[in-house]
């Protein structure tokens, strides 16, 4: 077992090999061709706020316009009821224009909520979800308390490679 090509691949190397070839067309034509290379090709690791940077450039957003992390990380416990309704319309304001600006938003039931609806055998669990006293099998009537709401457009920006998309919002310094 001295020749490289004598050598047994561990399971897991298979495995990896296994999934390199299923995803990657051009690795599938060299296994073909007998022409993989002797390491399997990995895949750069990608950081997670690369992975997840419109879901950070959209709550750098709701900073932005409306202060929503100011507002959720402050301990509003010691504070009256008409600051934090004052603080609350400011918050909205901004988290609206936000929501508005990167998704469109639509009910998922067209029905008004308080009317009696029917939910059908074979109904979407995720967009329809019963409630209550549920025996037996559909059809259920019963009253729609929320309507749900579903994205019908995403309008989130492209991020530029050269962004820090972990920070959601600089520190920002007044100079007099």
């Amino acid at each position: 077992m001295d020749n490289k090509q004598d050598q047994v691949l561990g399971f897991g190397g298979r495995l990896q090999l296994a999934f390199q070839i299923l995803f990657d067309g051009t690795l599938a034509a060299k296994a073909l061709k007998g022409t993989i290379p002797e390491k399997p090709v990995v895949p750069p690791v990608v950081p997670p706020e690369k992975i997840h940077a419109s879901a950070l450039i959209f709550l750098s957003a709701l900073q932005r316009e409306g202060r929503l992390i100011d507002f959720l990380q402050q301990e509003v416990s010691g504070f009256s009821d008409e600051d934090i309704g004052a603080g609350a319309r400011i918050v909205h304001a901004g988290c609206r224009k936000v929501l508005k600006d990167f998704v469109s938003i639509k009910p998922v039931s067209s029905d008004s909520e308080g009317s009696t609806v029917t939910v059908a055998k074979g109904f979407d669990s995720q967009k329809t979800r019963v409630i209550g006293n549920v025996t037996g099998e559909p059809p259920f009537k019963g009253q729609l308390k929320h309507q749900g709401w579903m994205v019908s457009e995403i309008k989130f920006p492209q991020i530029s490679p050269g962004m820090d998309a972990k920070i959601l919002a600089p520190a920002e310094v007044e100079v007099s």
